[in-house]
């Protein structure tokens, strides 16, 4: 028989077994042995237990692998952005990109103020035609034809663009702004060729044709002087640029002091040591022109200091005499890089060149007294048809005449 209950009610003790496993139930304490046991306080939390899915105090079956699916989906939802707001970032996204790259890549029609734009495809090329010019030469020969691109074109009415070539040349050294044609467009475009000559022509002002190419080497202030304040602002050097110059003059003294007066002087030999006497019939600077050149400015300016830069340091070491040291060799006497010697001599306050574009585009950039070396062809020369002193050296600039004494005697 069934044991009663306080009550004696074997039916109400059965309806509490049955009812049990839906109430809160105190987890059961196991006997510690014999005699009374303590009491065990009422719980007031719930336990893990009760509550874990698929748990053995559940009495229920664990959840299947799609419930638990949708409970992850849910908790999704809940906690990330709509679908809406996914698309409509989407779209900015796809928008911004968009004009990132047409404001980088693709042409705008006004391209004398915009800075390192391409043109990728003919038909964002403006109507009416446009300038372009050739891109031959080293960085002198390439300044030239950019600054003659640039006064020609405006001369003419006409948007002018440059090769990727030049843009390569120049950019990295200069705040250059005239747009860039892209390879593939220029090979599409049916250029007539414009051959220019050292010096402005009158002609050049009417240039005929719709989409002109100049061809030459044209490197001479009677193209673009009326317009130097422009060209300037072109060929302004980088911050970095100029303040590694700059950097570089600073730590420079002359006896003790920091000197007032800078001469930036440029000997260039290089190729031109085979190529003066043998296909120019002239000579290059030497150490006699050289040291009329210094004492020039010696005698003008206060404590002076020259700072040398060339493409044979070794020459200019045993043919320029240091004695007074006013004289310092950039680069410790080693020859720098064509962008390091020519921020040099554009940072220095009055220049002395000899022959070449190089030296040429620096002292005209430089400002101040510029001393040059003249005269340095024979007569009969054939650089006389293709250059003229008057049309590359500015009217206000000092000549020194050559010793033509050597290409004489090689003529002989």
């Amino acid at each position: 028989m069934p044991s009663l209950g306080p009550c004696g009610d074997p039916q109400r003790d059965g309806l509490l077994s049955s009812q049990a496993p839906s109430r809160l139930r105190m987890n059961p304490v196991p006997p510690r042995g014999n005699g009374p046991q303590p009491a065990t306080p009422p719980r007031t939390v719930w336990d893990v237990r009760d509550v874990a899915p698929g748990g053995p105090e559940t009495r229920q079956p664990r959840a299947r692998w799609p419930r638990r699916l949708k409970t992850a989906l849910m908790g999704f939802r809940a906690t990330c952005p709509s679908f809406s707001t996914i698309y409509f970032l989407f779209i900015i996204f796809v928008v911004s990109t968009i004009f990132h790259c047409h404001q980088r890549l693709a042409l705008v029609p006004t391209p004398w103020a915009y800075s390192g734009r391409v043109v990728l495809l003919p038909r964002y090329l403006p109507r009416g035609g446009v300038f372009t010019i050739n891109s031959k030469g080293r960085l002198g020969n390439q300044m030239g034809e950019y600054a003659t691109l640039y006064a020609l074109a405006k001369m003419n009415g006409r948007p002018a663009f440059i090769p990727a070539e030049m843009h390569s040349t120049l950019a990295p050294i200069f705040r250059i702004t005239l747009p860039v044609l892209h390879g593939t467009t220029a090979s599409s475009i049916p250029w007539q060729n414009y051959h220019l000559n050292d010096w402005m022509e009158e002609e050049y002002r009417h240039i005929p044709g719709e989409y002109v190419r100049l061809t030459g080497y044209p490197c001479s202030w009677t193209f673009y002087h009326h317009l130097r304040d422009e060209i300037l602002r072109e060929f302004t050097l980088h911050d970095h640029v100029r303040e590694e110059a700059q950097k570089f003059l600073r730590g420079l003294q002359v006896n003790g002091r920091q000197p007032g007066t800078f001469v930036g002087v440029h000997v260039r030999r290089g190729d031109y040591v085979q190529v003066m006497p043998n296909v120019w019939k002239g000579v290059l600077a030497d150490r006699g022109y050289l040291r009329q050149a210094l004492d020039w400015f010696r005698a003008r300016y206060h404590a002076p200091l020259f700072v040398i830069t060339s493409d044979d340091m070794s020459w200019c070491r045993q043919n320029i005499n240091g004695s007074l040291r006013d004289v310092v060799f950039a680069g410790n006497g080693l020859q720098g890089s064509p962008t390091r010697d020519f921020a040099l001599l554009t940072q220095c306050n009055h220049s002395i060149i000899t022959v070449g574009t190089f030296g040429i585009w620096a002292a005209y950039l430089a400002g101040g007294a510029t001393v040059y070396l003249a005269n340095f062809t024979l007569p009969d020369s054939p650089l006389q048809w293709i250059f003229k002193p008057q049309a590359a050296f500015l009217p206000e600039w000092v000549g020194i005449a050559a010793d033509l004494g050597q290409a004489r005697e090689n003529g002989l």
